[in-house]
């Protein structure tokens, strides 16, 4: 039996600006954007569409949600992006004006520099040691 983790959802303010972020700054593949209803759509992203979690945008819908955009880890590091070219992911992070929180810096397990995404979850861009 094989198990992995297929979606995360991430609270966003609004799916169209969401999907430009992830789709045209991190260079993340749009794998489905479904309308479920009126006000309601099923969109998926990714940084690899083979063998990858996805992150389910999902528009806030209450005060609650509201509130909870950009703060769904409590301040800490939310989400862990692995490359093998952590120069060619981190100049487009610079060039598309993303925040960095955290200059790269060698750690034991690889190079790893802190993000932001447009809500102001924490990322980290890790090239871990092979």
């Amino acid at each position: 039996m094989s198990k992995k983790i297929a979606q995360v959802t991430l609270l966003v303010k609004n799916y169209d600006e969401a999907i430009d972020f992830y789709v045209n700054k991190l260079k993340f593949d749009l794998v489905e954007d479904s309308m479920l209803d009126k006000n309601k759509r099923w969109v998926l992203v990714s940084p690899n569409v083979e063998n990858s979690c996805s992150l389910l945008l999902a528009e806030a819908s209450n005060e609650i949600q509201n509130n909870a955009i950009g703060k769904q880890s409590g301040g800490r590091v939310f989400l862990f992006l692995h490359t093998d070219n952590f120069k060619k992911e981190y100049q487009n992070l610079l060039n598309n004006n993303i925040k960095i929180v955290r200059e790269p810096i060698d750690e034991p397990y690889g190079t790893v520099a802190v993000f932001e995404d447009l809500y102001g979850n924490l990322w980290d861009l890790i090239q871990p040691n092979k």
